[in-house]
């Protein structure tokens, strides 16, 4: 064979895999890194308020500091939140959600630029796609608790079900919101108890801080007691309760008095309730429960049990 056909192959070969497929590879790579830096700059300014709108004010002020993704979305916070708490529930949402936005579009470059360095470099990626698949549906099933519990707390996020400050029962846990995370919600209930619960093990959630909540008051009488002034009384007592300045922020409606609720050989047992804000009606509860105990002692109606403990027949 002729010296110089070795000696041009040679160099056609060489400029191939020194020239032509490192500049292929660099400019993929350059390619993903332009396209990564535009996704998560149009990311960021979605999800995050412009500093210069932050120190606007009014509800042109307020507005400017929603982050824009979660302008659209449905927004269920406490009627009782203040500006600035919307603003920093809002904008967790907003961080949350650009998070995993982020990491979606930085795992599909990363496949996409792999994919094409193993085509630059003559690798048959036909098996190594169908590997992937295989793959994927073993981590699938592996891990169908991680990715239930990561899309759950996506959807969670995105409906807003509820925010940290919220008071929610979870089922196992019930007590008020510390954060919300893509796999995990914190729960601290009324002892200290801070419970570690899993999104994809959330069957039902009862947001007690959503709109407004009711206070519900059972008051208990003797037999004896005359229910229909037992209950003008406590509705008189709890009226002039709600009047007061250290209630009448936290009570939206009136008082209602529903009647007898329980009916046993010992007692009769009176409900009343209260339309309240969010996450007031146990503190209404105990003011109005002591209000209308002072009343009936003042009024002469009869509590059960007037000697601390029942009457046997004959005592």
């Amino acid at each position: 064979m002729d010296v110089s056909l070795l000696a041009f192959e040679w160099t056609d070969t060489s400029r191939h895999w020194l020239i032509e497929v490192p500049i292929r590879i660099v400019a993929y790579i350059a390619v993903a890194l332009v396209i990564r830096f535009i996704a998560h700059r149009m990311i960021d300014r979605t999800t995050m308020a412009r500093s210069r709108k932050e120190r606007g004010v009014g509800e042109e002020g307020r507005s400017s500091r929603t982050p824009p993704i979660v302008r659209r979305l449905r927004d269920r916070v406490p009627s009782s939140s203040t500006s600035d708490q919307v603003i920093a529930r809002r904008q967790q949402r907003a961080q949350t959600i650009g998070s995993v936005l982020k990491s979606t579009v930085s795992i599909v470059l990363l496949i996409w630029v792999v994919l094409a360095v193993l085509n630059v470099l003559g690798v048959n990626i036909a098996p190594f796609i169908a590997s992937a698949g295989v793959v994927g549906l073993a981590i699938g099933f592996g891990a169908q608790n991680l990715v239930r519990d990561f899309v759950t707390g996506v959807f969670m996020l995105l409906e807003d079900q509820y925010g940290v400050g919220d008071t929610v029962d979870l089922g196992d846990a019930v007590g008020e919101v510390e954060s919300v995370g893509l796999r995990i919600t914190t729960v601290r209930d009324i002892d200290g108890t801070l419970w570690y619960v899993r999104n994809g093990e959330i069957a039902r959630v009862g947001n007690m801080s959503q709109e407004y909540a009711v206070a519900r008051i059972e008051v208990p009488v003797a037999l004896t007691a005359d229910v229909e002034r037992a209950e003008q009384v406590a509705i008189d007592a709890a009226a002039a309760a709600v009047a007061d300045e250290t209630l009448s922020g936290k009570v939206i409606g009136e008082p209602q008095m529903l009647g007898v609720q329980e009916f046993s050989p010992d007692l009769i047992k009176l409900r009343m309730t209260v339309k309240v804000r969010p996450n007031a009606q146990w503190a209404v509860q105990r003011r109005l429960r002591r209000a209308i105990l002072r009343a009936y002692d003042e009024h002469g109606v009869d509590l059960p049990y007037p000697n601390g403990r029942p009457q046997a027949v004959g005592e």
